[in-house]
This record gives C-alpha cells, sequence and structure tokens, in this order.
C-alpha cells in the first residue's frame, strides 16, 4: 500500500499529491531562504523550469541567471514576476537566450555568465525537448533529443564547473540537478551509447524521450561520482517531476501523437500536476539534499531507478561518447574552451 501511495504521489497532481508518506513530504513552503545565493536553470521561462524560477526569488535569491529560448514567453514569466513580487524581483532576473543543441553558442553563453559572477550556488539542468519525432539538430547532426537534453546540458555545466569548484572549495554547498524522468525505464533496450549511428537512430517518440532522460540520469550519477572526493561539496542529482502540466503535455504531444495526443492531452490535464507541484522534487534536491547521485522523485522520495539507470559502466561509455562528439563537432569554438571537461 505504502508503495502505491508513494507512486500515486510521485506522478499525478492535486489530491493525489498529497498522498505522500510523512517521510517522503516536501513543500514548497519547506525551502530555505537563498539570501545572498546565485542560481542557474535552463528553460526556466515556462512549465517546471517557471516553478523554479518562481520558487527561487520568492526565497530571496540574489541573482538568477534564466536559459531558454524564445523572448516572448520570458517577458510573460517577466510580467508574472513583477507584479507578484515587484520590480526588484524583476532585476534579479537575467535572461540568457540559449539554444542547447547550438553547443558552441551554450559555451558562449556559459562563458557570459562566469564573467558576472564569482559564485554559484545551484546549477538546475531542466530544460527539455520532450516526447516529439526524431529529428537532428541543424547544429552538429546529432538527434535533437540527445543534443538539447543531454549535450547541451553537459557542455553548459561543463563550462560552469570552474566557477562551481572555485565556489565550492571555499567551503560552500553547491547543489546541481538534472531533472530524468521515470520514462528512462523506456530506453530502448538495445542502447549502449557507443556510436554517433546508435544516438540518431529513430526509435519513436517516448523511447527516444526516454533515452535522453536516461542520459540526464546516468550524467548526473557519473558527475557526482567523478567530483565528491576531490570537490566533496558539490553534490550532484537527477529527479522525476511527476506528469506535468506543461506544453510538453498540453501542445508538443500533438507532434508526436497526432490524433492520440488530443485524448492524452485533454483527458488527462485533471490529473497532471501543476507547474509548482512539478517542481517539489528539484527544489528539495536543489537546496535540502544532503548527498549526491541520487535519483528523487516527488516529494522526496529516494528511488531506485532502471537496471540501465544504475549502469556505470553504460555512464562511463556516454561520457566518452559525449566527449568524442563534442571534441570533433566544436574543436575550435567549444572543446578548446573548456569542453569536455576535465573529470576532477
Amino acid at each position: 500500500m505504502e508503495t502505491i501511495r508513494n507512486t500515486i504521489s510521485e506522478n499525478l497532481g492535486g489530491p493525489a499529491h498529497a498522498l505522500a508518506s510523512p517521510e517522503n513530504s516536501f513543500s514548497l513552503d519547506e525551502v530555505p531562504d537563498l539570501s545572498g545565493k546565485v542560481a542557474v536553470v535552463t528553460g526556466g521561462s515556462e512549465g517546471i523550469g517557471f516553478g523554479i524560477t518562481h520558487t527561487l526569488l520568492s526565497r530571496n535569491i540574489a541573482k538568477l541567471f534564466v536559459l531558454s529560448l524564445r523572448q516572448e514567453v520570458v517577458d510573460e514569466a517577466l510580467d508574472a514576476i513583477a507584479e507578484e513580487f515587484g520590480p526588484e524581483a524583476r532585476k534579479k532576473f537575467i535572461w540568457k537566450q540559449c539554444d542547447l543543441s547550438d553547443w558552441v553558442q551554450t559555451g558562449k553563453v556559459a562563458a557570459e555568465i562566469a564573467s558576472q559572477t564569482d559564485r554559484i550556488d545551484i546549477l538546475m539542468n531542466n530544460a527539455a525537448r520532450g516526447i516529439m519525432t526524431r529529428q537532428l539538430s541543424e547544429h552538429n547532426g546529432i538527434d535533437l533529443h540527445m543534443a538539447s537534453n543531454h549535450f547541451g546540458h553537459v557542455v553548459l555545466t561543463s563550462h560552469l564547473l570552474p566557477t562551481i569548484k572555485e565556489w565550492a572549495d571555499k567551503g560552500n554547498t553547491v547543489r546541481i540537478v538534472n531533472t530524468s524522468s521515470n520514462l528512462h525505464a523506456q530506453t530502448p533496450n538495445e542502447t549502449e551509447f557507443a556510436s554517433v549511428e546508435e544516438l540518431n537512430k529513430d526509435y519513436g517518440p517516448q523511447p527516444q524521450y526516454g533515452r535522453s532522460k536516461l542520459a540526464n540520469l546516468l550524467y548526473a550519477k557519473w558527475l557526482n561520482e567523478h567530483l565528491k572526493i576531490s570537490h566533496p561539496n558539490i553534490i550532484v542529482n537527477a529527479i522525476h517531476p511527476g506528469i506535468v502540466d506543461t506544453a510538453q503535455t498540453n501542445v508538443h504531444i500533438h507532434e508526436a501523437f497526432p490524433l492520440l495526443g488530443y485524448g492524452m492531452s485533454i483527458g488527462l490535464k485533471p490529473f497532471r500536476k501543476s507547474q509548482f507541484e512539478g517542481c517539489v522534487s528539484a527544489m528539495y534536491a536543489a537546496t535540502v539534499a544532503k548527498t549526491g547521485g541520487n535519483y528523487i522523485c516527488p516529494q522526496k522520495v529516494y528511488e531506485t531507478p532502471s537496471e540501465k539507470g544504475q549502469d556505470m559502466a553504460m555512464a562511463d561509455r556516454l561520457m566518452k561518447l559525449t566527449a568524442e562528439v563534442v571534441e570533433q563537432k566544436t574543436r575550435t569554438e567549444s572543446s578548446a574552451k573548456g569542453c569536455p571537461f576535465k573529470e576532477d
């Protein structure tokens, strides 16, 4: 019964979200004061990302770098923030236009951020291409799910790591959070992360998305493992947000499933988490979690991931391939300036 309650609470919204047992309960009201701290959030202007952004600002974050694609969505977010928190909160919100599938641009944006702050306390790798059909990135020819959801966040994180390490080595706790999904368990069985040809194979919308979420999970485990000895104040975790009412579940799903998508977007709407319920596990991981290398589900359940999600040999292959591909595709523009990153 306890397992059933947790599963329902992890994935569904409204009354279901509140079914978590006391030891697994966490609310946004429990997020600590963040005065003086600096955060970086990808996809922070809508959906789960806006829930994160809103919560950080409500807890007095000093500076907030938000990376996203569309100006109009950012303008809407800024208007909402100014209306609720006032003009001073709006000034804390520093928008960086960034296409994570463009690794050269991502590296440049990271360099801009590093030039504008000497501390990063929270890095939320949250933005993602959702359940959509296979496309290849126009910037590097890699499957767009992997190019954006995984590779882009590796490039961003690696370029920010010098700032993160320096701040952590002064005795400050830094938390890095990768947004994964329980759909990582739907990764194709043949997945090995062994070649570009494998990365670019079309498995269909949901497995394609699930594979990128597996990569997010493995990267969090891999990075935490490689940092915990030399930089113990850096805590890296992956999270599952639940089934959340976002553009993915209302709009983008129609691209993958033109007919079934409408039934899914309308029929399941009453059961989905709000953007604020959907960011609870992320905010716990970003502000409270004491250990790294975990897979944290709503509200603060430390779940055991799928067999592939625990495979550190696969994580090693993934990161070896990531380094090779980024080096090959961005040799002069990005890799020579810090990416692929060193392991320590």
